[in-house]
């Protein structure tokens, strides 16, 4: 007997004719495989140029992970606490909101799928659509992400949809998160939406 002629015919004696075309398949399929041209993986997107007014962006690890809102509160000095999404009314009559990016103002970014927000502080307005910000627990990882390039990409021009910087893949991410507009960190009387 050649090939798999013994395996048929030991189960065909055994009563099992019917497996035979079950295992006939499997192992062709196992020897197919094994020589069958694999399809070449889809190529990684090209990491994208930082333009060249940006500083490098960087990711700063701490002793202990620390939440967007503290460091917000920390380095901008608005005195607000609670989870990211609820500064924007926290700040109603407090300090100033608006839709305008400021160096020290707190962008406020709207809840998504559940999270608590975000919140990240202006730390350059690079053009009328393009600003750094430094944050933390981007992406729930407890670091400080320092010099991160901001995007505008709502349809009005008034950033209530952004894209942010993705260091690890050195390119925009890929969503649009909505923000609620900017806290200004001098106390004062409500402004703006």
């Amino acid at each position: 007997m050649t090939g798999l002629g013994w395996a048929r015919r030991g189960l065909a004696a055994e009563g099992a004719g019917w497996m035979w075309p079950l295992a006939a398949l499997i192992v062709s399929l196992f020897l197919a495989s094994c020589t069958a041209p694999r399809e070449a993986a889809p190529p990684a997107r090209p990491a994208a140029p930082l333009p060249a007014m940006f500083r490098e962006p960087s990711i700063v690890a701490t002793r202990s992970p620390i939440e967007c809102v503290a460091y917000a509160r920390g380095v901008s000095g608005i005195e607000i606490r609670g989870d990211a999404w609820t500064w924007w009314d926290q700040a109603k009559g407090r300090y100033r909101r608006g839709a305008a990016p400021a160096p020290g103002a707190v962008m406020v970014f709207k809840r998504y799928n559940g999270s608590p927000g975000h919140v990240a502080v202006v730390t350059r307005v690079v053009g009328e659509r393009l600003i750094v910000v430094d944050h933390a627990d981007w992406l729930n990882d407890g670091r400080i992400h320092k010099d991160i390039p901001v995007a505008d990409v709502s349809e009005r021009g008034d950033w209530s949809a952004v894209r942010v910087w993705y260091i690890p893949g050195r390119q925009w991410g890929v969503r649009a998160y909505q923000t609620y507009g900017f806290v200004y960190p001098n106390a004062g009387v409500t402004a703006g939406r």
